[in-house]
């Protein structure tokens, strides 16, 4: 037995947690059962899913609790959840960078470490976003309709630089860190999913820039009116939580040698704001959708492709998305949010 097994719990860290993606995460990995699930988040977690973990509230950027995990912990795999999104990080830049940037690098050197601990690569899971691509015009986002994981890799926001050049950290990580120096040694296995626009029916939506979606439909079920921040004719796609919780789960179960790359776009339907509209009215025929773009905000959407090519991770891992557009509305966001509601006026 090993000095590590003796004195560390073997752990699943999910970092943050409290988010819309960890909260539906939690709660897959808890009904599964088969590892202690340790979160880190600078906020507490939701009442129904804190018995489900081991949270410690805190900053990653904070090294002592980095130090703390590592001590009490074997970790085998972590999910890096943790992310100041896409709206916030153009105010603040420079805290973008330090929680989106030198966050992960520090996670990365710990799953380094844990590695070279255990002698056996750690599963690094990084969620991306489609905010790494930047398409320079409306024409050209016209005659790129589905765009692949290396096409038109150029940024206009902080957070795409951010998520991007993570990935690459990841890539330098699995592949460079520490070879010339020992030869060959464990190295980490970073896996990547490039979400498309995320809509859940659980948790309100909390700083992205394709919010303007799931806003419509909370709003909507509230009796609230709603002027969406872009266009009426702005098209990007989407992904349902439960597909986009699913994916995560599917790319970590994935062989190793099954697959081609380390990163991987994902997608099931793609919609103009006008089409999002348009459903909304039908399930909450009474709502008020307006449109006043934001010029700043409309113009990072703009730079996202309408569509993106998502074949090799159907190749690959055998990734198809459950939730089309009809079942997605009509099965999942829009009864959720009305129970969501319902639940809500009934505690009042």
């Amino acid at each position: 037995m090993s000095l590590s097994s003796t004195m560390r719990k073997r752990a699943i860290l999910i970092t943050g947690a409290s988010g819309e993606v960890g909260h539906a995460l939690i709660q897959r990995l808890a009904a599964e059962g088969t590892s202690r699930l340790v979160t880190v988040d600078i906020r507490p977690l939701p009442d129904e899913i804190r018995p489900l973990v081991t949270h410690f509230e805190g900053d990653l950027l904070n090294t002592r609790l980095l130090a703390r995990l590592v001590t009490e912990y074997e970790i085998e795999v972590i999910y890096h959840l943790a992310a100041l999104l896409s709206t916030r990080a153009e105010i603040a830049p420079e805290a973008a960078h330090q929680v989106n940037v030198e966050g992960t690098l520090g996670l990365l050197m710990l799953a380094a470490d844990q590695t070279q601990w255990m002698n056996r690569p750690v599963q690094f899971i990084f969620p991306s976003s489609i905010a790494v691509y930047g398409l320079p015009d409306k024409e050209t986002k016209l005659h790129f309709q589905r765009v692949r994981e290396f096409e038109w890799n150029q940024p206009r926001t902080m957070y795409g630089c951010n998520k991007l050049y993570c990935e690459m950290l990841g890539g330098y990580f699995t592949r460079y860190y520490r070879q010339l120096a020992a030869g060959s040694v464990p190295t980490i296995d970073f896996r990547c999913v490039r979400f498309p626009g995320l809509i859940s029916a659980d948790t309100l939506p909390s700083g992205g820039t394709s919010d303007y979606a799931p806003e419509m439909l909370h709003a909507a079920a509230r009796g609230e009116p709603y002027a969406c921040f872009v266009r009426e004719d702005v098209r990007i796609p989407f992904l349902a939580m439960p597909d986009a919780v699913r994916a995560i789960l599917m790319l970590s179960q994935a062989p190793r040698e099954t697959l081609t790359r380390s990163i991987y776009n994902v997608t099931s339907f793609s919609l103009s704001a006008r089409q999002i509209r348009d459903r909304v009215l039908h399930a909450f025929p009474g709502a008020e959708i307006s449109f006043e773009p934001d010029i700043k905000r409309e113009a990072i959407v703009d730079s996202w492709p309408a569509d993106v090519d998502d074949s090799a991770a159907r190749i690959d891992w055998g990734w198809s998305p459950e939730y089309g557009v009809d079942r997605a509305f009509d099965e999942y966001l829009v009864p959720a949010i009305r129970r969501h509601y319902r639940r809500d006026e009934a505690q009042v």
